[in-house]
């Protein structure tokens, strides 16, 4: 007995401490838990602060680069005269109209409406005023009259394509920005509204957006942009009585407007020919070649202009070069470039070979669409 009460008083001694330390111990380990929720916690808060969502101004100048203006003349039949039983006279007449486009590509190719550039005959006289000013003929080279869509090719360099939206999920009541050129020569102009509905084909797929951001004359063409820059429509239409906004827009959906301009831009490369935007004169003879750079070995093509923006000029071509080699064929007379050129698409790059000052000089040109012009050479 006296061993067993010895025990318990051992036990009774160390007990406390022991417990006391077990207690402790977990209190420690609670603090240093609750320390580590209140840091976390913290820096919740702290990026919450740090990283608010984007302003209304920073949102739009993502997205007010890429959106263009773009003017153009077409040709429509303005009236018809029966001259005779068997003849009929056409009268033409032009028909300005302005309307906006957006930059999809860093290679020049602008989304638009079709009824902004549409004409009886394809007879397009279109200009595209970029943001920062600068200005460029434009090529009209596919349209989709289904979906009131057409694509222009611009030749320039340092272009800025707006950001798509990756599986945009636009709800009714989202904010969306409608950005375009007004016809009023104020320039680019912004408005402010939400998703008002969203229109869906039998199959499930989006129809259309509906919206009440001002889409005024001029904005047709223009980008739909989220809350966070990307593009998700592009502004096609209005309802309105008055042929002004009332309050209702219409936006064809960005991924039907991106899908059918890969379609249309593969199909234009496929049946164009390479442009190379230059107009040639002389083949040159002995007798030229030392009359225009005192040697008589010089042969190929004189270089009399170059198209403004144009694959010539961006790859340096001046006029007063002679083109001596296209690729591996040398030049003999206008038709060699030619060939050469249109056995090439657009977008495709071609080694040409100049004669300037003296030397020869090899520049890899990158092609685009146009017609090609060629003057017949004349004997000197």
């Amino acid at each position: 007995m006296p061993s067993i009460q010895k025990f318990l008083d051992i036990i009774k001694f160390f007990g406390w401490p022991v417990a006391c330390g077990l207690i402790a111990s977990l209190l420690y380990l609670q603090n240093q838990q609750l320390q580590q929720t209140s840091e976390q916690l913290a820096t919740l808060r702290l990026d919450r602060v740090q990283s608010p969502p984007p302003g209304f101004a920073e949102v739009i100048s993502r997205a007010a680069p890429s959106v263009v203006s773009i003017s153009a003349t077409s040709v429509n039949i303005e009236s018809v005269e029966r001259t005779a039983e068997d003849q009929l006279n056409l009268y033409l007449g032009e028909r300005a109209s302005l309307g906006s486009g957006i930059i999809v590509s860093e290679q020049g190719f602008i989304l638009t409406n079709l009824h902004v550039v549409d004409t009886l005959f394809d007879a397009f006289d279109t200009e595209v005023t970029l943001y920062d000013g600068r200005r460029t003929p434009a090529t009209v080279i596919a349209y989709d009259s289904k979906n009131d869509l057409a694509v222009l090719h611009i030749n320039m360099d340092n272009l800025t394509p707006i950001t798509v939206a990756e599986n945009p999920t636009l709800r009714v009541g989202d904010i969306v920005f409608a950005i375009g050129y007004p016809r009023r020569n104020i320039g680019q102009s912004v408005s402010l509204g939400i998703v008002s509905a969203l229109n869906h084909d039998p199959d499930g797929s989006q129809g259309f957006i509906q919206t009440d951001a001002a889409i005024n004359p001029g904005n047709s063409g223009g980008a739909l942009i989220d809350r966070q820059g990307a593009f998700v429509g592009i502004n096609s239409s209005i309802l309105s009585e008055s042929g002004s906004f009332e309050g209702i827009g219409f936006a064809t959906p960005a991924n039907i407007a991106i899908a059918a301009m890969k379609e249309m831009v593969s199909e234009a490369i496929a049946q164009n020919s390479g442009y190379l935007g230059v107009i040639t004169g002389e083949a040159l003879t002995a007798q030229s070649s030392q009359l225009f750079f005192g040697v008589d070995s010089v042969r190929g093509m004189l270089v009399e202009s170059v198209d403004p923006g144009g694959a010539a000029e961006r790859a340096g071509i001046l006029p007063g070069d002679v083109i001596t080699r296209v690729e591996n064929t040398p030049v003999g007379n206008g038709r060699n470039v030619m060939r050469e050129v249109r056995n090439a698409k657009p977008g495709e790059i071609l080694m040409i070979e100049i004669f300037r000052e003296g030397q020869l000089i090899e520049l890899p040109t990158i092609l685009g669409f146009g017609q090609a012009i060629v003057i017949e050479s004349k004997e000197v």
